[in-house]
């Protein structure tokens, strides 16, 4: 049986994460307000089956599509909210499943570091990243999801609700991780944005 892992539809792609996932992307880059919806199922080799279905249903372009044993992922994204969400629909009626069938998702790890020093700073962006770099005296938000998907929504529900940077947005693998950086008001603002709507998200906690 396929199991829906993450299914999270994003109405308008923010500045930064669309040029984020543009770093990533193997398909056709997605621009700022383009919708988006992001998909993983496991095992991972359904998400071909998925991809042909979504793609042949309306006209979203495929953005990315990750395919590992476990997990495979797909990324989708139009001008048009109302193309993208056929496209999701014709997926979960293959399935033949809801929504809510979906995993709920789990935050592993919740931090705001503030007052990052020179040193620290330094060896951040000396890490294998694509997004921007912090600097000394900014506070630096990290969260961590299970599955990895959800965590473009909380970044883009983040970047909606501060100004913050955008320096991570990792959403393949077991477990996503968003890493933001800025004002320690606008990182707790951010934070709590990105918290608030991944608590919001309903699915199956039976996992």
């Amino acid at each position: 049986m396929i199991k829906l892992r993450t299914y999270i539809f994003i109405d308008s792609l923010q500045p930064q994460l669309a040029a984020y996932m543009g770093t990533v992307s193997q398909g056709f880059l997605p621009i700022p307000g383009n919708a988006c919806m992001w998909i993983e199922v496991s095992p991972g080799m359904a998400i071909h089956r998925l991809t042909d279905i979504a793609l042949k249903s309306t006209q979203v372009r495929l953005g990315q599509q990750i395919v590992e044993r476990a997990y495979g992922s797909m990324v989708i994204h139009h001008r048009s909210q109302s193309d993208v969400t056929e496209a999701g629909r014709a997926v979960l009626s293959h399935l033949g499943q809801p929504e809510e069938a979906r995993m709920k998702c789990r935050i592993a790890w919740n931090e705001v570091i503030r007052a990052i020093t020179p040193d620290h700073a330094v060896l951040i962006n000396r890490q294998d990243r694509k997004g921007s770099m912090i600097l000394a005296g900014q506070s630096m938000f990290i969260l961590e999801t299970e599955p990895a998907g959800y965590i473009v929504y909380a970044a883009n529900e983040a970047e909606k609700a501060a100004n913050v940077t955008l320096m991570e947005a990792r959403a393949v693998g077991a477990f996503g991780r968003l890493v933001m950086a800025g004002r320690e008001a606008d990182v707790n603002t951010a934070a709590h944005a990105a918290v608030s709507a991944i608590e919001r998200l309903t699915g199956d906690d039976n996992w």
